[in-house]
């Protein structure tokens, strides 16, 4: 079950200017470091987790120097990875040159197999009032609507998917 919180919040810009809103939010869980990762995959896979250990690494370092490459790298079970990249645009060939690049960075895009199980997976949502007060709890069960988005990258965003653009140019 995935958990969301939509908190009572004043909206300062926009339509809503000077109203509150509840914003919805995925409930930010811990981060499972790669230790108890490899101990998990050893013990659903029967394998040594030395041996795990090993593979897991082995496959970081391959991913890693094809992701920089510039391969769209495959990661069984979980999508693809490949390099994106956010920059200025130039009218003049003469002024293109790598200063005008803002950021680098990884976009994944997960297979169909994880998006439909993301979409068949049951949500709670927790609201609280502005004052942090619980106010009410909903649970679903039935599919929702998942984002379709190949354009999503990683990120600290608390808004679940992040927007982002595909590298091919201005964003």
């Amino acid at each position: 079950m995935l958990k969301v919180k939509a908190n009572e919040k004043l909206q300062k810009i926009g339509t809503f200017a000077g109203t509150y809103r509840y914003i919805m939010m995925p409930e930010l869980y811990t981060t499972l470091n790669q230790d108890k990762v490899i101990k998990e995959a050893a013990l659903r896979s029967g394998i040594n987790r030395g041996v795990m250990q090993a593979c897991w690494d082995a496959a970081g370092e391959v991913i890693k120097a094809w992701a920089t490459e510039g391969h769209s790298v495959a990661i069984p079970g979980l999508g693809s990875m490949r390099f994106g990249l956010r920059a200025k645009s130039v009218a003049n060939v003469n002024e293109v040159k790598t200063s005008l690049i803002k950021s680098r960075r990884i976009i994944f895009t997960p297979d169909v197999d994880l998006k439909e199980e993301l979409a068949d997976t049951s949500i709670q949502i927790t609201c609280y009032d502005r004052n942090g007060n619980e106010v009410k709890r909903v649970t679903s069960s039935d599919p929702g609507v998942e984002e379709d988005n190949d354009n999503v990258n990683t990120g600290g965003n608390t808004g679940g998917g992040n927007g982002g653009g595909n590298g091919d140019g201005d964003e």
